[in-house]
């Protein structure tokens, strides 16, 4: 193989790639915090006995978990489209990736939520809380711990779907590095740097998620 590596011009693309990291972890942030918000609502609503809720909440859950997200992404812009609502590509990708996060962040919240004690619920109503007193003051300190490495999964898994977005002509940094590439032919370097850059954000969420725990323990052993 007579390939010679040459990385001047992944640096002179450097600014231009820029703004399509900072929408990367834009798209990340926003669509895990949506998802988040969401997915507390279908966790709850899975296990509600209310049975138009609980079917909404199963039938959003199973749809985001067993298809792809690329056909989610693709849905929200082309699907949309085809009936008259017209959706730009950073929308619908966060709408497709938040989607995405609810589906999978419910089952990991409900998961945590099991593993809690159910007499917990009983203590809290001994003590004069009504539910909702009950859930934010006892539940969910406990609950924390238990579903924090799922959804540190999730956060990365949000974060390396967003590169999907470049299908719907999105410049993020995929599709940044795509159109970068194109103009110098050394597809090589740009995609192993963008490859580098990935990996560097999955670490460092990985690393953040690992110094919350440790703190998040210690403040209970300082309570304890």
């Amino acid at each position: 193989m007579n390939y010679h590596f040459q990385w001047t011009p992944v640096w002179r693309a450097f600014p231009d790639l820029l703004p399509g990291l900072i929408m990367t972890v834009q798209l990340t942030l926003l669509s895990f915090a949506l998802g988040a918000l969401i997915a507390f609502v279908l966790a709850w609503g899975k296990s509600s006995s209310n049975k138009s809720a609980k079917a909404v909440c199963v039938t959003w859950i199973e749809i985001a978990r067993n298809t792809p997200c690329l056909f989610q992404i693709y849905m929200a812009y082309f699907g949309l489209g085809a009936i008259g609502v017209d959706v730009n590509s950073f929308y619908a990708v966060l709408g497709a990736i938040t989607f995405n996060t609810a589906g999978y962040l419910a089952e990991v919240i409900r998961g945590g939520i099991d593993g809690v004690d159910p007499r917990q619920y009983r203590a809290g109503a001994a003590l004069g809380m009504n539910r909702w007193q009950t859930f934010s003051r006892i539940i969910l300190p406990q609950l924390v711990p238990l579903i924090l490495p799922g959804a540190g999964n999730q956060l990365i898994w949000s974060l390396l779907n967003t590169s999907l977005g470049m299908v719907v002509g999105l410049q993020e940094l995929t599709g940044a590095t795509y159109t970068a590439q194109s103009l110098t032919f050394r597809s090589f370097e740009f995609f192993i740097a963008t490859a580098i850059v990935y990996y560097a954000l999955a670490k460092l969420v990985t690393l953040a998620l690992y110094g919350a725990a440790r703190l998040y323990g210690g403040k209970r052993r300082v309570q304890a």
